[in-house]
């Protein structure tokens, strides 16, 4: 009898583990539009890379009051520029009821890349987890040829490969990559397996012509990967004070989000960038500097400059900026989905 019980916990433990990728989910994009098991579904979302003050490396350790800050603000999606090798914070994602954009790099020394294919090895791993949302390949890598021989064509031929990869082996989500701005005619012809375009897009505080241009050279569906404005005034311009300035981010955020929540037929959503400070990224670790760099900057608002330390609606002790309060106004005021 006790044999038989300590059977019945030790099944009941691995099925409760198991549970969120026994339930896999089918996402599509039908006319437009993004459906997870038929249900509309509609991007407010926010890019994450939580390092932590002192290190250059992502950690986990402070997941579960993030993803309570997150669900006040109303975001539904998360979008990581690497892969999360963890089913335990996969399945507190989940249980948070957010999903989450799987990005992958293309050559990260054989980490789940695509130069090494052992992306491959990852999808087959998590493919039937609940909180995937879509797969992503790449980030703003048309700003970077240097990295493909000088020939941008090279990373284009990558990506369309490793798309129709994982169309082989996963019916079930679509195939994105983050593209650094609009993509001209021939990354497009050269990318036809791509399902979702995202575009990382700064310009100043309106991003509305995209949308339009957009409709005009694809008829693919497509969101903003990122868009945002950092909360430090390089200068004084247009009323904003040198500084510190989260005033200045927080009316450029609002400005953004209602141009894409007026644009809603037209886009699939947004992941603002980003959730919280990164002290990592222009300079020491332990101390927050202006600073940093972006390719294609100068339509960061209000200053053109992108204080790439200053990006989060939160900080690095999870205070809120006044831009979290401007994100949680729109994404629980606007019930899309």
């Amino acid at each position: 009898m006790i044999k038989n019980i300590k059977i019945l916990v030790i099944l009941t433990v691995i099925l409760t583990s198991c549970s969120n990728i026994a339930d896999s989910q089918v996402v599509k994009t039908i006319d437009n539009q993004l459906f997870v098991n038929k249900s509309p579904y509609f991007i407010k979302g926010i890019c994450y890379h939580p390092v932590p003050v002192g290190s250059n490396q992502r950690s986990f350790s402070n997941l579960t009051n993030d993803l309570a800050l997150m669900v006040e603000a109303g975001i539904n999606t998360i979008r990581v520029y690497e892969p999360i090798d963890n089913i335990e914070v996969l399945d507190e994602i989940n249980n948070a009821g957010i999903k989450v954009i799987i990005g992958f790099g293309y050559n990260q020394n054989g980490n789940f890349d695509i130069l090494s294919g052992s992306f491959i090895n990852y999808i087959e791993k998590y493919k039937n987890h609940k909180a995937i949302l879509f797969w992503e390949l790449g980030n703003e890598y048309n700003y970077h040829p240097e990295w493909f021989e000088n020939d941008i064509n090279n990373w284009y031929t990558a990506l369309n490969n490793a798309a129709d990869s994982i169309h082989k082996i996963d019916e079930n989500h679509p195939v994105a990559t983050a593209h650094g701005e609009l993509p001209n005619a021939q990354s497009l012809s050269m990318c036809k397996n791509i399902d979702i375009w995202g575009m990382n897009v700064y310009r100043w505080d309106n991003p509305t012509s995209l949308f339009e241009e957009w409709e005009k050279v694809s008829k693919k569906p497509m969101y903003l990967s990122e868009a945002g404005a950092d909360s430090y005034m390089t200068i004084s311009k247009d009323g904003f004070e040198q500084g510190d300035n989260q005033v200045a981010q927080a009316i450029a955020t609002k400005n953004i989000l209602e141009s894409v929540f007026n644009a809603k037929e037209k886009t699939l959503g947004v992941t603002l960038f980003s959730f919280t400070d990164g002290w990592w990224k222009a300079g020491e670790n332990d101390i927050q500097n202006p600073g940093g760099w972006a390719p294609n900057s100068s339509g960061v608002p209000y200053d053109g400059t992108p204080n790439e330390e200053y990006w989060g609606i939160v900080d690095m002790t999870r205070n809120k900026k006044k831009a979290f309060d401007i994100v949680k106004q729109m994404y629980t005021n606007n019930k899309t989905n």
